[in-house]
């Protein structure tokens, strides 16, 4: 019998490329990932750990994520500018 007592969390998380126990999500993936099978991005606010399978498909950077919502934004500020400029155009 273990001296040790289970305080009743829940088995940690595996990391899905080696098995050792996760230390976070990949920011691109999203996977459980362990320090050894993730790289640090370089740049921008915040660092982030990608995972080695991402950084092998497409490098380091999360740049793609932030494309999208980038192209997201200016598409509903491009129909908003359309609103108002037909709004403008059958006032006059």
């Amino acid at each position: 019998m273990s001296s040790l007592m289970s305080s009743g969390d829940s088995p940690s998380a595996r990391c899905s490329h080696c098995g050792a126990t996760a230390v976070g999500p990949c920011a691109r993936c999203h996977r459980p990932t362990c320090g050894d099978c993730c790289e640090l991005t370089e740049g921008g606010a915040t660092t982030f750990a990608v995972c080695l399978a991402c950084v092998k498909r497409g490098g380091k950077s999360v740049l793609p994520g932030y494309a999208g919502l980038l192209i997201w934004l200016g598409a509903i500020i491009l129909g908003l500018a359309a609103v108002a400029a037909l709004l403008v155009a059958l006032r006059h």
